[in-house]
């Protein structure tokens, strides 16, 4: 994730980087801007079309239709960043659950085997759903005298180890009932928190509601020069070139965080949070 000071105006003015859409759009931009270039020429100078003629009126539609795909975009952003704030929050109730577990251990367990078992698998969950979300394979080996399977559902494999230790606490007796019960919270909220992660990553944006906003952006910047080419003359291509360059590139980052537990710089930083676990759990235990 990258981080910034949100004063500095002019350091986003100027600054371009990998995720920058201005990159990813420069190829289609120069291509668009060819093309109104050629059509504003033809209508102009070739043709010579006056400016009594109907195809001038076209700009009409651009003033409707603008109002609607405004109503689109500013949809599909606000969508993209509930799922991305989502998450974050997600990851935020992890680090919360993780302390408190932690906390209630060092409080309720003296026995040094507890402590080191809990001190080494709370955060262990935190790395481990991160790899999850994120598809990458992990090795076999966790630890030296812990096993994860790796065609298995790696955070459930967690999360079973750590019922099955607060269970032993409580059948030899170094928890009571109501211990058990305190601390059974924390240990369900990591599964829940795991589940509503693999909800947002499972569940994209309809692709019939994705490709319509594609289309509508494509075929409403393609017919843009046949009206403005009067009024602008060969000025049509860059006017249009920055009007695609704004409607894409709101479509390009709501793309981009609508899954924020990918790998690019305006993805969540997971294994910054869980390495923020792993020291805070540390501390406690």
């Amino acid at each position: 994730m990258i981080s910034y000071n949100t004063k500095e105006w002019f350091t986003f003015i100027f600054r371009f980087h990998k995720a920058d859409t201005f990159r990813k759009l420069l190829p289609i931009m120069l291509a668009i801007g060819a093309y109104a270039a050629l059509l504003g020429y033809l209508e102009v100078e070739y043709f010579h079309l006056s400016e009594k003629n109907y195809i001038r009126k076209i700009t009409i539609m651009h003033g409707m239709l603008g109002f609607v795909i405004s109503l689109l975009l500013v949809f599909r952003t606000n969508t993209a960043y509930d799922r991305w704030w989502e998450g974050r929050k997600m990851w935020g109730a992890l680090v919360n659950n993780s302390r408190n577990l932690a906390l209630k251990i060092a409080a309720m367990s003296g026995d040094a085997d507890d402590r080191s078992f809990f001190r080494k698998m709370i955060p262990a969950y935190a790395f481990i759903l991160q790899e999850h979300l994120t598809n990458e394979e992990i090795s076999q080996e966790l630890f030296d005298d812990i096993t994860i399977e790796r065609h298995k559902h790696k955070p459930n494999q967690v999360a079973s180890l750590l019922f099955r230790k607060a269970n032993e606490m409580y059948a030899e007796k170094r928890i009571s009932g109501e211990q058990l019960i305190v601390i059974n919270a924390e240990l369900q909220s990591f599964t829940d928190i795991c589940g509503a992660c693999e909800r947002i990553k499972n569940t994209p944006i309809p692709y019939s509601y994705s490709a319509f906003i594609k289309k509508f952006i494509f075929f409403y910047v393609m017919s843009l020069p046949f009206g403005y080419s009067f009024d602008l003359g060969f000025y049509v291509a860059p006017v249009v070139v920055f009007i695609f360059y704004v409607l894409a590139s709101l479509e390009l980052i709501a793309e981009e965080i609508e899954d924020p537990f990918g790998t690019d710089e305006n993805d969540l930083p997971m294994k910054k949070i869980s390495e923020n676990i792993k020291k805070h759990v540390e501390e406690i235990l």
